[in-house]
């Protein structure tokens, strides 16, 4: 068959369906049947599945021009993909375009959910599109004979690649890839992403560093004009006083005529807690939505989370409350509307969640921003400016993650062996690894081999051998096994299942959470109060508690920080709120949201001001708990959590004082029991640049940061065991072995490499060096205005009540500040 009749079966195909393919479709079948590598660019929702998957179809359909009676066995394309979620829904789509074209070709998805009997199907006959996660593929590579297993593959899809790019996963997935070249002779390689910045670095990143397979390839961008319609959900009435507290719940009388004028809802929370604080208040203040309304978080089990995903696609739920577990490419066409509770920290997060509703080409989509706060609400001003300009952040790729490739090159020892001076020129291929050094290398191979320096007296650290021949290879079998159960790059907490004492499997929590418990505390988890009744080996034990009040659990990975995208496009509005009190007919439109504020800016002008975009804000004033300062960079609160230790550090050195710290998305604040002297601040030029990295390491103790991303690091690369299934080491136990080990590379051995990367990644990604650095240099240029305030102002109030959440039960919090409010607004 020629090009023309194999597209004729993919149009005959579509037609029938009742679609008309894209142009950005027919690009990727015409790129990719060229031979051609790529990165296809499309929003969600758009076809991107049938984009890649119908030129693998009819690649091969013209290679076995005898197709419909001879099928030729064996693996032929790799659909990777993020999220196991994700794999039914490709599944489906294959199968159906692979069936009806009657390739004759299969469909097989293997990710944590398969069972044993499933895999061991596929380790005899193995499906013609294997679906999997990174984590999975490197679990195949472990096999042994993995190359005969590889060797006819044509093509491996990665999915989502803008959620893998930015995390070890996505190196993994490098990894993967240079070793899956050499294996496969005719491979091509295509990422699919949605809202992603820098396009051009994430091609490169996938195809490789200077790689033979990024010369020959193409970057596809669909250009479809999704409809995005933003609308701000605002509250009658403004509180002059803004604060975080009530998580957007006083707004929950709005929600309902959203869920019921919609087919059906999405509403996001940004923190598993917040979900289920949600879904528990909807349900007291409006029990007829029981049966319509359910949960979806990580956190919650497979069979419900599937469940819901169902209920979702056949139309029986009214609503779902979520965290990101729904955020990626699930489809449903039937979601009408999206609700955003809370700002989400980020333009392309944002789009993603608008995504969700109206999944269909041509459908627009609806979302709703719900504010926690009333100052949120530039943020979604902010954000409807952002849909409109398209301006998504970029993913930043990582770089030299040994730990990554200390397990990487175990895995290729418990399989057959590698002799080095093959593997290295793959492994510098790759973007992460592109400045690898042949002394970093050899000190790799010594890793692996002896253990390190410091730990060449241990057996346990010599995992892999070296034979006659110079082959690195595994020959013990419990080395091999407990390297398998702990392939991956996901480091959490310590899981712990929740069940009835009566048996019943509810989900999993975190051993931190449950920790701070006793048996009688009654907790809320997917929906229910539950009572602890006792924690025995791995497994919290509950029954059902009839009583009103309840802890609500958080998690460890909670709290999202604001992009620097969305700090940009945040300081913009603001600025443009400032002006509008300075110029009086400017004859710009404000937005609704800009406008419902007016109350809170102008009490804010009335106080102290609001920053103009040369001016950099700092307010003083005195409470009964002492002398507050509050600082106004608009970063985030990584960047403002850094910047408060690294002042606080530098006043500490002009004159002895001691300080706590808070701080929010906006702004942070010292307070002491003595007073700052601000002029004496302001004339030391405490806001330069210079010094940074010393003073960062001293003011924060960078040691302790270092420490705890370290466990991390010593997991991956396998320094520490985290256990056998059902027998998980408890996260103490981890955080005791990897703080010895850490505390032996600090003593004896301060060139190692993982030792050395804890404190890169604690700086690059923990405290993001680059932009506290710019934030700097910023402020360096900025007019510097010191208000010396009366009392509290609507901007200082949030963060003023981010401070007292952490000592305070919920009902003291809303108590102590209600007074607080009398106070202020007299």
């Amino acid at each position: 068959m020629n090009k023309k009749e194999l597209l004729a079966i993919a149009q005959h195909w579509f037609t029938n369906q009742g679609w008309k393919p894209f142009p950005f479709q027919k690009k990727a079948w015409d790129a990719y049947l060229k031979g051609e590598n790529g990165l296809l660019n499309a929003p969600t929702g758009s076809g991107k599945t049938y984009a890649l998957w119908v030129p693998i179809v009819l690649e091969y359909l013209k290679k076995n021009p005898d197709y419909k009676t001879k099928h030729q066995k064996g693996l032929k394309a790799i659909w990777i993909t993020p999220l196991r979620a994700l794999s039914v829904e490709i599944a489906q789509a294959a199968s159906r375009f692979a069936e009806e074209t009657q390739s004759g070709l299969t469909v097989g998805i293997r990710t944590g959910d398969t069972s044993q009997k499933e895999r061991a199907a596929q380790k005899k006959a193995m499906p013609d599109l294997l679906i999997t996660t990174p984590e999975s593929l490197h679990l195949l590579l472990s096999s042994k004979n993995y190359p005969k297993l590889f060797k006819n593959l044509n093509a491996i899809v990665v999915d989502e690649w803008h959620e893998l790019l930015g995390s070890k996963r996505g190196v993994q997935t490098e990894l993967a890839l240079s070793r899956l070249k050499t294996v496969a002779k005719n491979l091509k390689i295509w990422g699919i992403s949605a809202t992603i910045g820098n396009l051009d670095q994430a091609r490169e990143v996938l195809l490789g560093a200077k790689s033979e397979a990024l010369q020959h390839s193409t970057l596809i961008k669909a250009n479809i004009q999704k409809k995005i319609e933003v609308k701000s959900i605002i509250p009658e009435s403004m509180e002059k006083f803004p604060w975080r507290g009530h998580l957007g719940l006083h707004l929950l009388d709005e929600v309902v005529p959203i869920i019921n004028n919609s087919k059906t809802t999405l509403i996001f929370t940004n923190t598993r807690s917040q979900c289920e604080l949600w879904f528990q208040k909807l349900m007291n203040k409006y029990p007829e939505f029981a049966g319509e309304v359910a949960m979806h978080h990580g956190s919650i089990n497979k069979e419900t989370r599937l469940w819901v995903e169902q209920a979702i696609r056949n139309e029986s739920l009214k609503a779902v409350i979520c965290t990101s577990s729904l955020d990626l490419g699930v489809d449903f066409a039937p979601v009408e509307t999206i609700i955003q509770i809370g700002g989400p920290k980020g333009v392309a997060r944002f789009l993603q969640r608008a995504g969700r509703s109206g999944h269909q080409p041509g459908k627009a989509s609806r979302i709703y921003f719900l504010p926690t706060h009333a100052i949120e609400l530039i943020e979604a001003s902010a954000l409807q400016k952002a849909v409109e300009k398209k301006a998504v952040e970029d993913r930043i790729p990582y770089l030299q993650s040994f730990d990554v490739l200390v397990q990487y090159l175990t895995t290729l020892a418990v399989s057959d062996g590698f002799y080095p001076k093959e593997i290295y020129p793959e492994i510098k291929s790759t973007f992460c690894f592109q400045g690898l050094t042949d002394e970093e290398w050899r000190w790799c191979l010594n890793f692996i081999t002896k253990g390190s320096q410091s730990l060449q007296t241990y057996d346990e650290y010599k995992k892999v051998e070296i034979e006659d021949d110079g082959k690195f290879k595994v020959n013990q079998r419990g080395v091999a096994m407990r390297h398998r159960l702990q392939i991956g790059t996901i480091v959490s907490d310590a899981m712990l299942t929740v069940k009835y004492v009566k048996g019943g499997f509810i989900g999993t929590i975190e051993e931190w959470f449950v920790s701070k418990l006793s048996p009688g505390d009654v907790f809320t988890f997917a929906g229910r109060n539950l009572e602890l009744s006792r924690i025995k080996g791995m497994q919290v034990l509950v029954r059902k508690s009839k009583k009103k009040t309840a802890k609500v659990p958080s998690w460890m990975g909670g709290r999202m920080a604001f992009s620097a995208q969305m700090s940009e496009l945040l300081r913009e509005e603001l600025y443009e709120a400032a002006e509008s009190f300075t110029v009086t007919s400017s004859g710009v439109e404000k937005s609704p949201e800009l406008k419902a504020l007016q109350p809170i800016l102008e009490r804010q002008q009335l106080e102290s001001i609001i920053p103009k975009h040369n001016e950099f804000l700092i307010e003083t004033f005195k409470t009964r708990e002492g002398y507050h300062a509050i600082f106004y960079p608009f970063e985030g609160r990584f960047v403002h959590e850094a910047l408060g230790s690294l002042l606080a550090y530098r006043i500490s050195l002009l004159s002895p004082i001691s300080f706590s710290i808070a701080f929010n998305d906006y702004g942070f604040e010292l307070l002491s029991d003595q007073e700052i002297d601000m002029q004496q601040l302001l004339d030391n030029d405490l806001f330069s640049a210079k010094f940074l990295m010393d003073d960062l390491y001293k003011s924060l103790n960078a040691t302790e940061m270092a420490r705890r991303k370290f466990r991390d690091i010593a997991v991956i690369a396998g320094l520490v065991f985290t256990g056998y299934p059902n027998k998980l080491i408890k996260s103490k136990h981890l955080q005791s072995s990897s703080q010895l080990l850490f505390d032996v590379f600090r003593d004896y051995e301060d060139d190692n490499l993982l030792f050395q990367q804890a404190f890169r990644e604690t700086f690059e990604h923990q405290l993001e060096e680059g932009r506290l650095r710019q934030a700097l240099e910023r402020i360096h240029q900025q007019k510097i205005v010191w208000k010396s305030c009366q009392k509290p102002t609507p901007f200082s109030f949030p963060i003023i009540t981010d401070r007292l959440r952490e000592k305070l039960s919920s009902e003291k919090l809303e108590d102590r500040i209600q007074r607080m409010l009398k106070q202020f607004e007299k």
